[in-house]
């Protein structure tokens, strides 16, 4: 999987990219089966709330695990996926990426609640939106009826302001001009980048089937300082994935992630009686 030069022109000027088809069908099956595993273990807690930030809805959820790598050996191996590592660092410039922070959100089906219009640098305050990336990955076929992630594109300069969002927990949330808000459909496995700075949020889950989004977010080395590596991360690590003190996940997890990504899949579709 190599980006060409103008899928990354078009997400530096745009803010966004599409990339059909990133994972193929036998990865997208193990990020499934792994994700089940969570949500069946009760990992995915619901963030939604009855309109006051605090209450739990009853009869809305969008459940959330994050960060979900403690609890995946296969969604820790994600970032250090060659294809991946590649592709982030072809559309940040790098040359020295981290990855930031993973996420899943799991939409029930009926009662599942889309997240507000934000953009991601309202949370984390990078210098320029356009050296950080979200990379979403459709585990399951995201539609517009079951709540696809929308963008608004050539927006990542405007800073927007942001209040605390009422339907959830924990979440913010701002009000962008929707006029050219476009709805991106992906097939399970594909994945859309969208820089720190992209207005975006997901819909309601009008079907009568479940829809998940695994998403990881990725910055330049060069947008933050070593408090950033230090300060609070247990349970949390923020692996180096390239440049020189990148150690293939061994100095934040304590074992090498990198080079593990074939070796998860195969695990994770074989079940767990086939691991050591």
């Amino acid at each position: 999987m190599t980006l060409s030069p103008d899928q990354v022109a078009a997400f530096r000027q745009h803010g966004y990219l599409a990339v059909p088809a990133f994972f193929d069908p036998r990865e997208t099956a193990a990020l499934q089966a792994d994700i089940a595993r969570l949500q069946r273990n009760g990992f995915l807690r619901n963030v939604a709330t009855a309109g006051d930030g605090q209450t739990a809805s009853t009869t809305k959820a969008n459940l959330q695990l994050c960060p979900a790598n403690f609890y995946s050996t296969l969604i820790r191996a994600v970032p250090f996926a060659p294809k991946v590592t590649a592709a982030v660092t072809r559309l940040l410039g790098g040359p020295d990426i981290t990855l930031h922070l993973d996420q899943i959100f799991l939409k029930p089906g009926r009662t599942g609640m889309g997240t507000a219009w934000h953009q991601d640098n309202a949370y984390f305050r990078i210098p320029s939106p356009l050296r950080g990336t979200a990379m979403w990955i459709a585990i399951h076929d995201a539609t517009i009826a079951n709540g696809a992630l929308s963008i608004i594109p050539d927006a990542w300069e405007n800073p927007l302001p942001h209040e605390r969002d009422g339907n959830s927990n924990h979440h913010i949330r701002c009000f962008p001009d929707e006029s050219r808000a476009q709805a991106i459909e992906l097939a399970a496995g594909s994945v859309i980048f969208f820089c720190y700075g992209t207005p975006h949020c997901t819909g309601d889950n009008t079907t009568d089937r479940e829809r998940a989004g695994l998403a990881f977010h990725f910055l330049c080395d060069d947008q933050t300082d070593e408090s950033f590596y230090t300060t609070g991360r247990i349970g949390n690590p923020r692996p180096r994935l390239t440049g020189a003190r990148a150690s293939g996940g061994f100095e934040e997890y304590g074992a090498t992630i990198a080079g593990t990504w074939e070796r998860e899949v195969a695990q994770t579709l074989a079940g767990p009686t086939e691991r050591p």
